[in-house]
This record gives structure tokens, C-alpha cells and sequence, in this order.
């Protein structure tokens, strides 16, 4: 209830704010620092914990003293408040802690605005928090960047290895990708490539691509059918023990520069690489199993097929086939076989410039193009 006490006295009683106005002994219980300015800018009452923690004198200064100040802040919400009727707030650093400031008009018993409570909360925990919050942050940032440049790096080069060209585009949804593939000297005559796809994304799908990489590298040297080389990738991937939601596609083939056959194996990759020339188009089905945790032994079959001079092989990731358009429609393998059709020359650009359309120029996945040529 609002008690009717008598004005502060001053100079001109008739500037300051009467304690009717406001029931001080409220303000007095709160734990905040609470204070009332007039109009002129003074300070005419400040609870026991604003003059506890910055001294008794604070009452009848300037409002900018408490903030270590000798003029008038650029921004003044007590002005603000004053002159407005609004109720505004901002942040102050007083003694090395940060308050969250609340302004409020405070009117006299003829409803006239006669001056402004302010209220400062105690926020640097809070804000030291977010402080730390903010450099962890950039230090994940930093840290996703230079991860960003090692998987990019580890990347086949672009160009020409012995009689194939290779090319592509890699594009992470996030930072960093689930995609991955790679082309390798296996011996004197023969060249490893494949592609995978990791379930998911981010951090925790490119560290599997880098699993991958790793486990491929290391079975060519030991086994050279594409159906094997998988089944043993499986095992491997077995023995990690980790949870059944984790699992890749992978297609894989093995090309013979002497006998200029492609022999090759597919676990669960979908996305069926496309090989195609001046006068056909083929795309390479072959049915398989994902490497998963479901299945302790799994078998692969193989197929073959041999490349001339100037055939192609496009490969490709289901960041592709499943983009959706407005009426939630796929791009699919229809639209990647369509645009080899159409556009053969540039088929790179021509894919992605149709997947950008497709999908609105939206991204929701991971995605690789992989454009393998036989050059000689």
C-alpha cells in the first residue's frame, strides 16, 4: 500500500518525488540495487544495498557519479523514461561488474511523470558465462575450419592419374562432410577408386569417412577384388562397436589400365555411378548390402564391364538425388540421368546448376560429384 510521508527536503521540494508516490520500504527489501532520479538527473533515494555496496553519499548526486562517469551517458534511459513514459533497459559495467539497468516512470498523485526508478541487476555471472560460452565457440569454429582443410586436403588431386582424369565437386552441408571418396595406385596395373556416403553428417560422419580412408588404403594392399576388398572393410567396421544407427554406402571398382576393365562391387550405394560416351548412357547397378553393425558376414558380388577412350563415369551422392523442390519432389537418379542426356560436355556444373534449381537453392545434405574420364 502506498504510504502518504512527507517530500525529501531539498532546495525546491517541489522537483522531488513525494515517498507517497512510492512505497520505499518495498524497494528497501529487494536485494537489486534500486534508486529514484528526479527530474533533474538526482538521486533522491537509494536502497540499503545500493548504498551498502557504493556508500551512503550516492543520495543527492548525479545519477552518472554511480557509473564513475563525469557527464551524462549518450544514451540515458532515466532521460528516456522521463520523457517518453516507457520503461527501458540497457547494460552498465560498475566496478568491474556487469548490471542490467531497468528504467520506470514514476508519476505523482496528478498522474504527471516527476521522475524514474531504476533497478540494476547483478549479471556477470551470467555474462561471464556467455563470454566463455562465445570463446568456446570460436575455438569449436576454429577448430571445424582446420578440420574443414584436412578432409578437403586428403582429397584425390585433380587431374590426370596415368590414363584416367578425374574431377569433381565437394560440397559439406555443415562444416564438415559425410561424403567421401578417393582414387589410388593399387599396383603396377591397377587403380582403386570409390565413393561412400556416411549416415548423417558433421563432426561425427567425417571422423567415419576418415575410418574409411584409412581401412581402404590399407585392404588394397592386401586384397584386390572390389567384392572382397568390401567384405573385409565390414569386418573391420564390425569390430568398432558402435551403435546400429551408424553405417555407409560404398561403391567401389578396380580399373585395369592394361586390360582397360572396370571391375566393381557395390555395398548399399544407391546412387548407381553413371558411365556414358558420345552414344550410350549405362548406369552400373549392382545390388549390395551397407556396411552396418547388423550383419557379421556379409558377401558381395562383382561385376565388369571395359571402358574405351573418351568413356566417362559420373559419381555421385544421394545430397543429390534426394534434394526436394517446392512440391517436396525429388531430383532422383532420373534427374542426374536426364542431365547427362541433355548436357553431357560440362556434366559437373550442368548437375549442380540443376540440383541448385531443383532445390531452391537449399542444401540439406552432403553432397559429391566425381567425373572419372579415360584419356588415353
Amino acid at each position: 500500500m502506498i504510504e502518504d510521508k512527507k517530500a525529501v527536503q531539498t532546495e525546491d521540494d517541489a522537483n522531488y518525488i513525494p515517498y507517497g508516490v512510492l512505497n520505499y520500504r518495498v524497494l528497501e527489501g529487494m536485494a537489486d540495487w534500486v534508486r529514484v532520479i528526479d527530474k533533474k538527473g538526482k538521486v533522491i533515494f537509494a536502497n540499503s544495498a545500493m548504498k551498502e555496496a557504493l556508500g551512503e553519499d550516492i543520495v543527492g548526486s548525479d545519477c552518472y557519479d554511480v557509473h564513475c562517469k563525469n557527464k551524462k551517458c549518450a544514451f540515458c534511459i532515466t532521460n528516456r523514461s522521463i520523457e517518453t513514459g516507457e520503461t527501458v533497459q540497457k547494460e552498465e559495467i560498475i566496478q568491474g561488474q556487469y548490471y542490467s539497468v531497468k528504467s520506470s516512470p514514476v508519476k505523482n498523485h496528478h498522474g504527471e511523470i516527476s521522475g524514474a526508478v531504476e533497478v540494476f541487476r547483478n549479471v556477470t555471472r551470467e555474462r561471464k558465462l556467455e563470454l566463455e560460452l562465445v570463446e568456446r565457440n570460436k575455438k569449436i569454429s576454429r577448430d571445424l575450419h582446420f578440420a574443414r582443410r584436412i578432409q578437403e586436403r586428403v582429397l584425390p588431386k585433380r587431374g590426370i592419374l596415368e590414363n584416367l582424369k578425374i574431377d569433381y565437386v565437394y560440397q559439406p552441408s555443415e562444416m564438415l562432410s559425410g561424403d567421401m571418396f578417393d582414387l589410388y595406385y593399387i599396383d603396377e596395373a591397377n587403380i582403386g577408386i570409390y565413393i561412400c556416403d556416411v549416415a548423417g553428417h558433421g563432426i561425427a560422419a567425417s571422423m567415419m569417412t576418415m575410418f574409411i580412408k584409412q581401412a581402404m588404403r590399407s585392404i588394397k594392399d592386401e586384397i584386390l577384388s572390389p567384392a572382397l576388398a568390401l567384405e573385409e572393410l565390414n569386418n573391420r567396421f564390425s569390430t568398432l562397436g558402435l551403435e546400429a544407427d551408424k553405417y555407409f554406402t560404398i561403391f567401389y571398382g578396380v580399373y585395369n589400365k592394361v586390360t582397360h576393365r572396370l571391375t566393381y562391387s557395390n555395398a548399399g550405394h544407391n546412387c548407381y555411378p553413371i558411365k556414358f560416351n558420345f552414344h550410350e548412357i549405362e548406369p552400373l547397378k549392382i545390388k549390395g548390402y551397407p556396411i552396418t553393425m547388423l550383419f557379421e558376414k556379409v558377401e558381395y558380388k562383382e561385376k565388369e564391364i571395359k571402358l574405351e577412350l573418351g568413356d566417362k563415369i559420373l559419381f555421385y551422392t544421394d545430397g543429390i538425388t534426394e534434394a526436394r523442390d517446392h512440391n517436396d519432389k525429388q531430383f532422383g537418379i532420373e534427374g542426374v540421368l536426364e542431365t547427362v542426356q541433355k548436357n553431357p560436355d560440362n556434366i559437373l556444373k550442368e548437375v549442380e546448376d540443376k540440383f541448385i534449381i531443383h532445390s531452391w537453392g537449399e542444401q540439406d545434405d552432403d553432397y559429391a560429384l566425381v567425373l572419372v574420364e579415360v584419356v588415353d
